[in-house]
C-alpha cells in the first residue's frame, strides 16, 4: 500500500482508482493510513465476508493472522466487473506500478 501510494499520481494518471480492502478493523487502517501517509480510501472487511467473497482467503494463516487474502489485486471496471485478477507467490511479493497499469490498460 506504501508503494502505491508512492505512485499515486502515476497510477491515477492512467485513469486508475486506487482502493486497498483489508481485514484490519477501521481503526488500525487509519492509524496505518495516517502514519504511512495513505490517501486513498482503505475499507475494512473485519469478519473476511468480502475476502471470502472472492475466494482469496490465506488456507494456512492461523491464530492471529487468520481471516488475512492472499496479496493481490483486482481491476474492476467501471459497472463493477472484475476484470484481471493479479496475484504472485508469496504475501511479500507484489506487482509493480508498471504491471498494474498495464494490465489495466489492457481491459480497456
Amino acid at each position: 500500500m506504501v508503494q502505491l501510494q508512492a505512485d499515486l499520481k502515476k497510477i491515477e494518471a492512467a485513469g486508475i482508482r486506487v482502493v486497498g480492502i483489508s481485514y484490519d478493523a477501521p481503526d488500525v487502517l487509519k492509524k496505518f493510513a495516517d502514519q504511512a501517509k495513505i490517501t486513498f480510501p482503505l475499507l475494512s472487511d473485519p469478519d473476511s465476508k468480502t475476502i471470502e467473497a472472492y475466494h482469496i482467503r490465506n488456507a494456512a494463516a492461523r491464530g492471529k493472522a487468520e481471516g488475512v487474502p492472499e496479496p493481490g489485486t483486482f481491476i474492476v471496471d467501471e459497472k463493477g466487473i472484475v476484470r484481471a485478477k493479479l496475484f504472485l507467490e508469496g504475501y511479500r511479493n507484489r506487482h509493480t506500478t508498471g504491471e498494474l497499469i498495464e494490465a489495466a490498460r489492457a481491459i480497456r
